[in-house]
């Protein structure tokens, strides 16, 4: 990737300019979400699905008769009966989750299976950005902990849980929702992982994407993992719904807030549209088997090397297990 797209995601004004030209270049050749299947019998968990992208998927996949599981820190239980009312279905769940709580996020996988039973599809999709770096009681930065950490903590405690279901018709499928600025880092800090380091709001969009580059890494190496006998077991997916009109500004200073409002719902997707690769991820037949691919809005993309390279994948699981490990021991 070059330097000067590398460079289209370093402050936020540049972000929010280059997620409105990569609407207007997208492709023609658009997967589309006509004839996907209905999702019934099909259980699926989404963080962050109180409000924007989290909260329209959950709405999307239960009009194609899935159960879901809303795992959220807020909005219990209007934005469940929300999505109840809007979807006509009646098969909507709200579990508390706090990504800031590590312990409570041990635990979490075991209460899912024992109150729901095993899972078929999980959508990764809580993300924040800050305007500033701040420290939680680990010793984290609260980006990196929600971004990128928890999503690993989470997902290997759902894994180690057999909380995925591997004897319906379907692989389960894991699925992470991403940026395009993931390709903005020109590499990892390998020495600086896990570490507290301050910035402020013109470093914070690009601290965005070096953790979604981190989000992607790992799950390039999660597909190595769980799919190394020859033969797709779960299918790991990841997606950038391009710029959605959502509360994700929402730590923005006060005196931008009103442009921001208006360029978001001007040029912005709304989050129902944003949704439709999440849908497709979570739906479509042409995608069984596959053991791990990336959507750019609709269309296939290939994913920055760096997130591909299997040494990366390797050096990054070990140093987030190292990382754990020591979380667990205080």
């Amino acid at each position: 990737m070059n330097n000067n797209r590398q460079n289209q995601y370093k402050g936020p004004i540049r972000a929010i300019f280059t997620g409105i030209s990569d609407l207007f270049r997208r492709s023609g050749n658009e997967l589309n979400l006509n004839s996907l299947p209905m999702l019934n019998g099909k259980k699926v968990l989404i963080t962050g699905s109180s409000s924007g992208l989290g909260l329209a998927t959950a709405i999307e996949l239960a009009k194609r008769g899935a159960e879901v599981i809303m795992a959220v820190r807020s909005g219990i239980p209007e934005k469940g009966e929300e999505v109840k009312r809007k979807s006509g279905s009646e098969k909507i769940h709200m579990v508390y989750t706090d990504l800031f709580d590590l312990k409570a996020l041990k635990i979490l996988p075991s209460k899912i299976k024992e109150q729901f039973g095993t899972l078929d599809i999980i959508i990764c999709n809580a993300a924040i950005v800050t305007k500033t770096s701040r420290q939680v009681k680990e010793g984290l930065d609260e980006m990196f902990l929600v971004n990128y950490f928890a999503k690993f903590l989470l997902i290997n405690e759902f894994i180690d849980g057999n909380v995925l279901n591997t004897n319906g018709d379907q692989k389960p499928r894991i699925i992470f929702v991403t940026s395009e600025s993931h390709r903005n880092p020109e590499d990892f800090d390998w020495e600086g992982f896990g570490k507290y380091q301050p910035y402020g709001i013109n470093k914070a969009v690009s601290q965005y994407g070096y953790y979604k580059l981190l989000l992607l890494t790992m799950a390039n190496e999660l597909s190595r993992r769980l799919n190394n006998d020859g033969k797709t077991n779960c299918s790991v997916f990841a997606l950038c719904p391009g710029p959605v009109n959502s509360n994700i500004a929402r730590e923005a200073p006060a005196i931008f807030q009103p442009l921001l409002k208006i360029v978001f719902f001007l040029f912005f997707r709304s989050p129902k549209k944003a949704s439709s690769p999440v849908i497709y991820l979570s739906a479509s037949q042409d995608m069984e088997g596959i053991p791990i691919d990336y959507l750019f809005l609709m269309n296939r993309k290939p994913m920055d090397p760096k997130a591909v390279d299997p040494e990366n994948g390797r050096r990054l699981w070990e140093i987030s297990e190292k990382l754990r490990d020591r979380i667990n021991q205080r």
